[in-house]
């Protein structure tokens, strides 16, 4: 079966954190048998800053983020049994919907596949003429990498067919145990980029601690810090690239994982950077949020803290022993539990029954 996936980049990660997701599952769908074509604009210097070749299991095909490459590409639905389009893919993204939809033939399976669904469920909430709101009715089904319930009765309430969670998950061809670099060494490391929903809670449970132990080592990573005060225990690194992650997940005592708001407060919302640590073996520590025992347990494959002081009580009395223990169980969970071929069986038995049902359905 032939996948046409409408996304932000395949190819890059750069200010873009999809790119796991999409990595992971679209190999393990690849190795199911689907011919996958990855359709790209060349938009926010991603195309710049690649970390990977296009690869072997998919096809990418990168447009110039004009209006009219975007109507010419979008022509390309027509040829699929299976068309995507993804949620924040940087440009035009209603327009884009509206072009796919209005090229995928009747009798393909229309999906919206949404990598942030808090963010397009308030965008719903606030706009109740959206245009993704009213394209709806003619699109199958809805798929998140989270949110658990609370997503899935918020989309079915403003007209969803339906809605699945395909959670986030682990690839261990790319996230795996590695040598400690030097160049991550800290007792607490956090990696991800300065974004508004963010912002505030890695004060928190990041800036906060390590004012709190200053005999303590911290690292920062990611883009758009560099402006930012911190204190003088933590070293900033700026963007880290997808073929360090490793290396700077298991290096550190152990690394932080900050929710943003709106996914903290769905709960079920797991960052990719949770399955990165725990694939390599990394010690986690997250905030708190809902759902967290659904995928690794709490104290004995992942430390949970309530706040900035939590974090800092769990830096100070952990040992490179307990740490290591910690973050093996958390890797053995995962490789058992949550990879990408995991969730590509489930995608794949969603898939096969709705275009089995309406094959039988044409008959």
């Amino acid at each position: 079966m032939k996948i046409a996936f409408f996304g932000s980049s395949l190819v890059s990660a750069y200010w873009n954190g999809a790119a796991t997701y999409y990595r992971g599952l679209l190999r393990a769908l690849a190795a199911k048998g689907y011919d996958i074509t990855f359709y790209e604009p060349d938009v926010y210097d991603r195309q710049k800053n690649r970390d990977m070749d296009p690869p072997g299991w998919c096809k990418v095909v990168v447009y110039e983020g004009t209006i009219d490459a975007l109507k010419a590409v979008s022509g390309s639905a027509a040829e699929a049994d299976i068309v995507v389009k993804a949620s924040g893919v940087g440009f035009e993204d209603d327009l884009l919907l509206e072009e796919v939809l209005g090229h995928a033939r009747p009798q393909a399976l229309k999906i919206f596949w949404d990598v942030d669904a808090p963010a397009t469920l308030a965008e719903l909430k606030a706009n109740p003429d959206h245009r993704l709101r009213r394209a709806l009715c003619g699109i199958d089904l809805v798929l998140t990498y989270g949110g658990g319930d609370p997503v899935v009765n918020a989309y079915r309430a403003v007209g969803a067919a339906d809605c699945v969670p395909i959670y986030n998950a682990l690839d261990p061809q790319t996230h795996h145990p590695v040598p400690e670099d030097i160049r991550f060494s800290a007792d607490l490391a956090f990696l991800g980029n300065r974004l508004p929903d963010r912002e505030a809670r890695v004060e928190h449970f990041f800036l906060e601690p390590a004012s709190r132990l200053p005999d303590r080592t911290f690292l920062l990573g990611g883009s758009g810090w560099q402006d930012k005060p911190v204190a003088s225990n933590i070293r900033y690194i700026g963007h880290v690239p997808t073929r360090d992650h490793n290396a700077f997940n298991v290096t550190p005592t152990a690394v932080l994982n900050v929710s943003r708001a709106s996914m903290a407060e769905n709960g079920f919302s797991p960052a990719t950077r949770v399955f990165e640590a725990a694939g390599a073996g990394a010690c986690l520590i997250t905030d708190d949020w809902e759902g967290i025992e659904f995928f690794l347990k709490p104290d004995e494959e992942i430390l949970v803290a309530r706040d900035g002081q939590d974090v800092a009580a769990l830096v100070a009395g952990l040992s490179r022993q307990s740490a290591r223990k910690i973050g093996e169980s958390a890797r053995q969970r995962v490789l058992t539990e949550h990879t990408y071929t995991n969730r590509a069986e489930a995608v794949d038995k969603i898939f096969r029954a709705r275009l089995g049902a309406r094959m039988e359905a044409a008959e």
